[in-house]
């Protein structure tokens, strides 16, 4: 559980700088990073080995964090 906690927060980390190179703010996108690694297992499954749950909740926190951008544009 604490190992998910810290792929979240790394992923978050990671889609703050990827997605437009501005995030949410360290908090918003920790938090968003934890959600996101929720939705890059339930679309990819969960992978084997840390640099896989790395990438996987990524690629969810990019795509949360892109939606997110979206919503706050309009």
């Amino acid at each position: 559980m604490i190992a998910a906690i810290i792929v979240g927060l790394i992923a978050g980390w990671l889609a703050g700088k990827l997605v437009d190179g501005v995030g949410f703010g360290l908090i918003g996108d920790l938090l968003l990073g934890l959600v996101g690694g929720f939705i890059g297992g339930a679309i990819f499954g969960s992978p084997n080995g840390m640099i896989g749950a790395i990438l996987v909740a990524t690629v969810g926190a990019v795509i949360l964090v892109w939606i997110s951008h979206l919503i706050k544009r309009v």
